[in-house]
């Protein structure tokens, strides 16, 4: 189950209900993976899941429960992907200064030095 779900991301994204959801996915997925190694953690998307992870004994360390802070990151990161989807542009971008990284960062863990 991804942490953000498809009606989300396609209203986040203003693409129609008929936009193929297999190439979105493979934005959700780049961007949920993103968020997770910025966290330094895994999230999931519901507290059954975490216990399951947590008894498989592939929960990692601090994992957590995901929340609309870190939805809405992905969210942003997700709706980055999506309108920069070539590897150059011929206009200037700039990152938000309520950016993806600033809801993450209150939820990282393991900073080190």
């Amino acid at each position: 189950m991804a942490l953000v779900e498809m009606a989300q991301v396609k209203a986040h994204l203003r693409v129609d209900e008929d936009y193929p959801d297999d190439q979105l996915a493979i934005y959700v997925g780049a961007a949920e993976e993103q968020a997770q190694e910025f966290l330094n953690r895994r999230v999931y998307a519901t507290a059954e899941m975490l216990a399951a992870a947590v008894l498989a004994n592939i929960a990692g360390s601090d994992p957590m429960v995901v929340n609309d802070s870190i939805r809405a990151a992905i969210l942003l990161i997700l709706g980055h992907l999506h309108a920069n989807r070539e590897a150059v542009t011929s206009h200037q971008t700039y990152e938000l200064p309520m950016g993806s990284r600033s809801l993450l960062w209150p939820f990282r863990v393991g900073l080190g030095v």
